[in-house]
This record gives structure tokens, C-alpha cells and sequence, in this order.
């Protein structure tokens, strides 16, 4: 049996994640599709332009089988963890045998060999990237120019290729599959139509572009941006009061936090260091909005988008000795978002070859949550669900903001193959 995997985030689907799990459909001969896909917050840090069941249903309409849910603790954390958690979970389905990603590159050696390079740490590129650091520059950019300073004559490319959203995370899957020795084969789509953080309208838009269509009441262009039956739903969505979700909301809750948070607290928070706390909690009395606190933390080094994970992290409680055990447990369970028929075949063929606990049901998440004696999965699902919870404190309409979602929804179903 070959099982196509596809991390995603679907934030929100669109017509080129249709486009690419068709052109991925078509390099192999695939039994199903199984997408891995962030919950409610995202990996830049954000809210979910619309809640994880909903994206998932966009997906299973546009030829997905089976939408899991990433964990928390690993969807929201910087490039290599997201790979890392994501790589982890499709592998310990016990089906997956191949991987899919988009890339602007579309070349898989020349990605391959970046990933190599990084993967190695050699101390040449360790020198190069502490000098960059020292530099004041963010890893990211730390991280170009010293593969630039390594690769030479092909520098100018090599430094394109690892500044661009897409090959960042394909580059990390493919050091993630050599490094973790995980035997699922990978291959990739070349990206079409506009660019990542694009703000362009067209029929191949970005998430971005259509993000801010749905921030600003410009519903009707989103539409054209979207195919049918996953703008059909987010209209649903829109209309019953539970979008667009807009991260700018978390504001107030996020400085209440901060201004009662101790200082000894704030320096257990996952990356709070290097004295960053400080300057966290003066953000915290000095500003009133989430867009100050942000432009107020950031830093040469510190880029928005770290700056929103650590906002991020800082709400949720996550600390650095609960990183230690997730990162080193991976994923431990199985939450299915949503199914196909197909799906829901394949769901028991993960029941048979799987070790994970499968939770399909909203009580089977509840009950997992209150399991006494696996902490660390406990903890982990906790996460999601304490997300979750926020995240519905930011629908549009107040009446929709109630909790436990978590625990009274179960998996989306597609009833037609």
C-alpha cells in the first residue's frame, strides 16, 4: 500500500493546495492521502484564520483522505520542530510511505544538499553562523549567510533558496527524514502563482492575500481565491460568527498575563532568555495593544515571527522543562480531524500497525486528558485543548466563545469518495 503524507496548515485552503495534492496524486500511484495539519494556532505564531475542523473539511473536499491534528507543543515552535513533530506523527501512523511538500525551488537535490549541510553542523558552518549571530543578525538570516560563506560559487542561489517560507520547511523535512533515519520517501512540488506573504489577488493567491480579504471585509474577493466548497464553508463559518479570527484579538488577554506573571515565572517560558524577560514585562506595562507589544519586544535578532511564538508560548504556559519531554516522547496520540470514506479505511489500518493512541471521539480526548497515568501525554493533549479554548475567546460573536470544544467535537466527515 503507498500512502501519500502532506503537512499543512491550510490557513485557509486554497486553490493552490488544491493544485499541489493533485500534482501529487499524480507522481504515484496512492492508496490515500493523509494530511498532518496545525490545530488553531499556527507556525508563524498566529491564530488560525478559522478553527482546525473547518480546515479540515476544506481539505477532505479537495482530495485529502485523513486530516490529523499536529500537536500544540510542535506545530507552533520555529521550522526544524514543526518538521520534526510533524515527520514524527506521519511515520508512526505505521502507513505513510512517501512525502509531499511544496517548494519555490522544485529541484529535491539541491534542497537535499542544503539540508545536508545544515544537518552536519561541520564546524565550518558552525563558525560562520555563531560569527553571524554575534553580528546581531536573526538565525534565519545568520543561518543564509553562512551557507552562502560555505557553498561558494553557488552562494548567490544557496542564499535564495533558504530565505524563501517553502524551502525553509522542505529543507528541515529532509534533515528531519535523515537525521530521525525515518523510510518515507520524499518528493516535491514546484510552487505556482503568487509568493508566500504575498498580498496580490488573483486565482493562485496566497493564504496571506486571502487572510487579509476575510480581515477586511473583502469576503467577495476571497471567494474568487478559494475553490467552492472550502469558501462554502468558511462563509458557514463567517455567518454563524466563528470567523474570520484575528490574532491581534489575543491583546488584552496576552497583557493581562504578562502583568501578573512573576519575573522568576517568565524565565521558564520556552526561549524566554538572554534577559528577554525584561524587556517583555516593561512591553507589558508600556503598551496596549497586541501590534505595540510586538513592535516593542522585536529586535534586530528578533524577528516578529519569533516575537509572536514567544507571545504565544508565554500564554499557553509552555515551559522549557515541558519541551524536554515532548521533544523527546514526539507525538504520543492520534486526534483525527476529519475523514473520507477512504479515511476512514486507512484510520484502521493505523488502529492495526500504529502504537499511538487513536482518539477519535470527543471523549476519548477528554479521557485522555484526564489519564493519571501517562503525564507526558496528558500534558501534551492539555496544550491543545488549552489552545483551543483561547482560540474560541477570539471568535467574532460572543455567544460562540464557550470551551471543551475539544471534548464535544468529534472528526468532519466527507460522506461521498
Amino acid at each position: 500500500m503507498a500512502v501519500l503524507g502532506v503537512v499543512a496548515e491550510f490557513n485557509p485552503f486554497h486553490n493552490g493546495h488544491r493544485y499541489f495534492i493533485s500534482q501529487a496524486r499524480q507522481t504515484h500511484n496512492f492508496d490515500a492521502v493523509i494530511c498532518v495539519m496545525s490545530g488553531n494556532f499556527v507556525q508563524r505564531g498566529e491564530a488560525a484564520i478559522c478553527n482546525k475542523w473547518v480546515r479540515a473539511h476544506m481539505a477532505l473536499h479537495a482530495g485529502a483522505d485523513l486530516v490529523i491534528e499536529i500537536p500544540a507543543c510542535f506545530c507552533i515552535r520555529s521550522a526544524y520542530y514543526f518538521a520534526l513533530g510533524a515527520l514524527r506523527l506521519l511515520h508512526r501512523t505505521g502507513v505513510v510511505t512517501h512525502l509531499a511538500f511544496g517548494s519555490e525551488s522544485g529541484q529535491l537535490d539541491e534542497l537535499g544538499a542544503i539540508a545536508a549541510i545544515i544537518g552536519d553542523e561541520s564546524q565550518v558552518y558552525k563558525h560562520h553562523l555563531k560569527s553571524c549571530l554575534a553580528q546581531g543578525l536573526s538565525y534565519p538570516s545568520a543561518r543564509a549567510r553562512a551557507i552562502e560563506a560555505i557553498t561558494g560559487p553557488n552562494s548567490t542561489r544557496s542564499g535564495s533558496i533558504v530565505r524563501q517560507p517553502n524551502n525553509i520547511l522542505g529543507i528541515e523535512y529532509l534533515r528531519v527524514l535523515e537525521q530521525e533515519r525515518i523510510p518515507i520517501k520524499p518528493l516535491t512540488i514546484p510552487r505556482i502563482g503568487s509568493e508566500y506573504n504575498s498580498l496580490e489577488f488573483s486565482a493562485m493567491a496566497s493564504a496571506s492575500a486571502i487572510r487579509h480579504c476575510l480581515l477586511n471585509d473583502m469576503g467577495n474577493i476571497a471567494a474568487t481565491m478559494m475553490p467552492a466548497a472550502a469558501f462554502t464553508l468558511l462563509q458557514q463559518e463567517i455567518e454563524a460568527g466563528r470567523a474570520p479570527v484575528a490574532t491581534t484579538n489575543l491583546g488584552q488577554v496576552l497583557l493581562a498575563k504578562l502583568r501578573t506573571i512573576q519575573p522568576d515565572h517568565l524565565k521558564q517560558i520556552y526561549e524566554v532568555s538572554e534577559g528577554l524577560e525584561n524587556r517583555i514585562l516593561k512591553a507589558g506595562t508600556t503598551c496596549g495593544t497586541w501590534e505595540e507589544l510586538r513592535d516593542s519586544i522585536k529586535s534586530k535578532r528578533y524577528s516578529l515571527t519569533r516575537i509572536n511564538r514567544m507571545l504565544l508560548y508565554i500564554l499557553l504556559d509552555l515551559q522549557n522543562r515541558q519541551i524536554h519531554d515532548y521533544d523527546q516522547h514526539g507525538p504520543l496520540y492520534i486526534h483525527p480531524l476529519g475523514f473520507s470514506p477512504k479515511g476512514r479505511k486507512i484510520l484502521q489500518a493505523i488502529k492495526n500497525k500504529s502504537i499511538l493512541r487513536i482518539l477519535s471521539r470527543g471523549s476519548a480526548v477528554k479521557a485522555a486528558a484526564e489519564d493519571k497515568e501517562d503525564k507526558v501525554l496528558r500534558d501534551m493533549l492539555r496544550l491543545d485543548v488549552l489552545a483551543t479554548d483561547l482560540y474560541c475567546l477570539l471568535y467574532p460573536q460572543p455567544r460562540q466563545r464557550y470551551g471543551a470544544r475539544d471534548f464535544t467535537t468529534g472528526p468532519q466527515l466527507v460522506t461521498s469518495e
